[in-house]
């Protein structure tokens, strides 16, 4: 089946007709435009007539388009170039809390060099009011910064009456139009503003290229220093190439404007109908005519926008803006918008552009009303599932295995005033943070119980199976206990996924228990919209022996038996961009007991010992110091992690779960100056069946790592140590 893209406000293909303009430019035009020969005046004059091509669609002249990188560049510049040039003036800018990050991002700069910033709210439908502006002016501000038209609700806002407030007060005015050109008016002269922005990507020109519309008269600090390109006001040699794509995209923008106004219009009208017909309590978000004609923003009660998008394989929309889709957060807008509670999760942007079609938009409906009632358990419709189609698991979660935790921030808000159980039976309870609870039936005997469960972060049904079998045992290895037997815990989506598929789970922890010689003597299951799996384990333990989190002593060694970096690896099998190579290995080790290096503990005299689950290897190393009077200093040289992660890394391929981690963790730690940005990551990522965390002293230690690597625990190693109480509770070094 034919894919469909209905995500056209995160980015435009290229228009062929540009493409034509452009493979001049890649295949023989080769001059740099500041060169004075024939080759260079070729792509000088090429360069000259697409800036005459942008100042036409914006009714300015030529002289006022500056070439930048895209519209993040063209928005930094803007911002940052008159709030330095006129910071004698004042240091106060008016935005508003709908903004894309390519204006906030930068207003919080300057925040930290002492700018004053309000940002406005706005109204149900993502409008500013004219007077809430007006009210927010001071003597001291010097620039007023407002979206044209909103990229998540497509909220055109009144550009023309807001810019006017600002020039009544002699205030410079500027707005991101990056959304807008090429579908509304951005006459400049109409509009008013001093700065407008511009983004290629958003109106069928190349990724990379954008301009900022600077009015003649208007002061600004440069932000590109070098040579004198861009008539002095943006150094580096121009980028001909895209340049001249999207000189090419404006001149068709405009050309074409009223055509692809009334088609993108009439597809939208058409998409909100079919889907406003066929599911209730749906939600239309923005302002109903002061509208961008391709953007519809819809909110579906009680469902996880993300659950939905991962049903329909077939379809590109997004749940946020593309920039920050892998985000848990809410969208900011749908928050200053008053969005009700049950619809925030479910919202979805469709936004269909010029080569969008008819029978594509029908298509899209019929999978987007399909899915939406699998989703509510609808009984009038019946569930597309294709038996013979080969499942990926993840494609069905909006999270993956242990990174889906909740944070350990708000474990302790819900804890906090909670009674926790005593008992002189209860060795091991609610009042620590260890991975199981040990309850003693007699003096040789105390019964350990842990309960883990989690959506896949694997596709595979039967690998998924395994793991989650091998990190539930993880808890019982880690307290020093033999397992004696388990129950499943099942959540699945029988509209969504076959039988086939939970067997196969099944049979992959079966299988992995088995390994461990014990079995599953039974469970409990729910019908549920995600995946989720996991393993109740019972065990025992001789009351003297037990393994806590807690005990670490001055002078141990902290020993570390797998490698890190399964939660990056796992995101980027998500997302598909994993080799097969990286995927498999990483199945391998998280599937791998921890028996063998629990094992290996027999008979020693262990202080501490705990599994690294989702709160990365720095949140349960914290665990382990905490209310103990002791620090850990953990040398990042010997920490192992998978290879492969930190090209993922590099690619910005991190689960929220690490990036909460690492977060929450920023007052307990103090890192060297050369640790990287990979190793503060690939410390705190969120992993699932992780190696266990031994604390020992240094001449067990050291023997400790040899007969683990007889005994095929080939990743053991030494990763640092315990020391008496510091400033911070743990150093990276």
């Amino acid at each position: 089946m034919e894919k469909i893209y209905l995500d056209y406000n995160a980015t435009t293909p290229v228009d062929l007709e540009v493409v034509a303009t452009m493979k001049p430019y890649l295949e023989s035009f080769f001059g740099n435009p500041s060169s004075h020969h024939y080759e260079g005046v070729k792509n000088k004059l090429a360069v000259e007539k697409a800036r005459k091509q942008v100042s036409d669609l914006l009714n300015c002249e030529p002289s006022e388009i500056i070439f930048t990188s895209g519209g993040t560049e063209s928005n930094n510049f803007a911002i940052k170039g008159i709030a330095y040039k006129n910071k004698n003036k004042g240091r106060h800018i008016i935005t508003t809390e709908i903004e894309h990050p390519a204006v906030t991002e930068v207003c919080k700069y300057l925040e930290k060099d002492d700018f004053d910033i309000t940002y406005l709210k706005v109204d149900q439908y993502a409008k500013v009011k004219e007077e809430d502006l007006t009210k927010a002016i001071r003597n001291d501000t010097i620039l007023i910064s407002i979206m044209h038209a909103n990229n998540e609700v497509g909220t055109i806002q009144n550009i023309k009456e807001l810019a006017s407030i600002a020039h009544n007060h002699d205030i410079i005015f500027h707005t991101d139009a990056a959304q807008s050109v090429g579908k509304i008016n951005t006459d400049v002269i109409d509009l008013g503003v001093d700065l407008l922005s511009i983004a290629g990507h958003k109106l069928y020109a190349p990724k990379g290229i954008g301009a900022l519309y600077i009015k003649e008269g208007t002061k600004i600090e440069k932000f590109m220093h070098g040579a004198d390109h861009e008539g002095n006001r943006r150094a580096g040699t121009e980028n001909v190439l895209e340049i001249v794509g999207l000189g090419k995209a404006c001149e068709i923008a405009k050309r074409d404007m009223k055509k692809n106004y009334s088609k993108l219009n009439s597809l939208k009208e058409r998409l909100k109908e079919n889907l406003l017909s066929n599911i209730n309590n749906t939600r239309v978000n923005g302002h109903i005519e002061n509208c961008l004609p391709n953007t519809l923003s819809l909110s579906f009660q009680n469902i996880d926008a993300n659950t939905l998008l991962s049903e329909l394989n077939d379809l590109a929309a997004s749940a946020g803006a593309a920039c920050h889709a892998d985000s848990t957060n809410i969208s900011n807008v749908l928050q200053a918008m008053n969005l009700p509670i049950d619809y925030l999760d479910g919202t979805i942007r469709f936004s269909v552009g010029k080569m969008t079609t008819d029978i594509e938009i029908d298509r899209a409906s019929e999978m987007i009303i399909n899915a939406v009632k699998n989703l509510l358990g609808s009984k009038n419709i019946e569930s597309n599932i294709d038996t013979n189609e080969e499942v990926k698991l993840t494609r069905y979660t909006h999270g993956l295995g242990c990174a889906c935790k909740i944070g350990p921030q708000d474990l302790e808000k819900v804890l906090k005033d909670i009674d926790i159980p005593k008992g002189k039976n209860i060795l091991v309870g609610a009042g620590t943070m260890d991975d199981a609870a040990v309850y003693k039936i007699d003096d040789d005997t105390a019964i350990v119980k842990s309960v883990d469960f989690f959506t896949p972060m694997v596709n595979d049904p039967y690998n998924f199976g395994q793991i989650a079998a091998a990190n539930a045992l993880s808890d019982i290895y880690a307290m020093g206990a033999q397992p004696l037997f388990a129950l499943n815990i099942v959540a699945f989506p029988t509209k969504r996924l076959p039988l086939t598929v939970l067997r196969g789970i099944i049979k992959g922890a079966n299988d992995k228990v088995s390994e461990a010689g014990i079995n599953i003597l039974g469970g409990h299951s729910i019908e549920d919209n995600e995946p989720k799996f996991g393993l109740v384990v019972t065990g025992k333990v001789n009351p003297q022996k037990i393994l806590t989190n807690k005990g670490a002593k001055p002078g141990d060694s902290l020993i570390l038996t797998k490698p890190l970096g399964f939660g990056i690896i796992c995101t980027g099998i998500k997302r598909e961009i994993v080799s097969i190579e990286l995927e498999n290995l990483a199945i391998k080790l998280m599937a791998s007991l921890n028996k063998k290096a629990a094992e290996s503990l027999e008979g020693k005299m262990i202080n501490a010992c705990t599994d690294i689950t989702g709160f990365g290897l720095l949140g349960h190393l914290k665990e382990m110091l905490e209310n103990e009077n002791i620090s850990a200093e953990i040398d990042s040289e010997c920490v192992p992690y998978i290879n492969g992660t930190e090209s993922l890394v590099n690619a910005n391929v991190i689960p929220g779960g690490t990036i909460r981690n690492l977060s929450y963790l920023e007052k307990w730690v103090e890192w060297d100056k050369k640790i990287s940005h990979f190793k503060k990551i690939i410390l705190a990522d969120a992993q699932t069946s992780g190696g266990l965390l031994i604390s020992t002293d240094n001449t067990t230690a050291m023997k400790l790592v040899d007969e683990m690597h007889d005994n095929g625990v080939e990743y053991a190693k030494i990763i640092g140590k315990v020391c008496k109480k510091r400033k911070k509770l743990i150093k990276i070094i």
